[in-house]
């Protein structure tokens, strides 16, 4: 997942700490909704530290319900596609599926690495991709099909 939109309003702030703006305080949890709506319970929640990624990740949780492990990983953070393989690589084999809750252009190229699908993430889109792999380990380039994409745009407000 990408973080939701969020604020220049403070020129002040440095990225890192940049907070969500209105519309990605609304976006946030229309998506956790979404993810209780479906059933996408992960086991683990991997996300950057950046503040409007803290946001998101505090939002979609709570919205949805999760009381699963989330840990905050500085690596995520400004990460390029080949060090989020590194990251996905590195996640416990009890961990059946993994959340990651990060910023573009890494999250689009790491969805492309994976799927050899080209796909726009505007902020707070959500892929859910399958790996064809027996651990997260093996994580290779096309080892992934995208099996649900979806932007907040597309969800109605419940």
């Amino acid at each position: 997942m990408r973080h939701a939109k969020s604020s220049w309003g403070d020129g002040s702030l440095a990225d890192f700490d940049r907070p969500l703006n209105e519309r990605g305080l609304k976006a946030a949890p229309l998506v956790g909704r979404f993810m209780r709506k479906q059933k996408l319970r992960p086991d683990l929640i991997l996300c950057s530290p950046a503040e409007r990624a803290r946001q998101t990740v505090s939002l979609v949780v709570e919205a949805a319900g999760l009381g699963v492990p989330l840990r905050y990983d500085e690596r995520i953070y400004e990460a390029t596609s080949a060090r989020l393989v590194e990251v996905v690589s590195q996640i416990e084999e009890d961990a059946g599926e993994a959340m990651l809750v990060g910023h573009n252009p890494g999250l689009e190229v790491l969805l492309e690495r994976l799927t050899g699908e080209s796909r726009r993430m505007p902020t707070a889109a959500l892929a859910r991709v399958a790996l064809d792999v027996e651990k997260w380990s093996k994580v290779h380039d096309g080892a992934g099909r995208v099996e649900l994409f979806v932007k907040p745009r597309e969800l109605t407000v419940a």
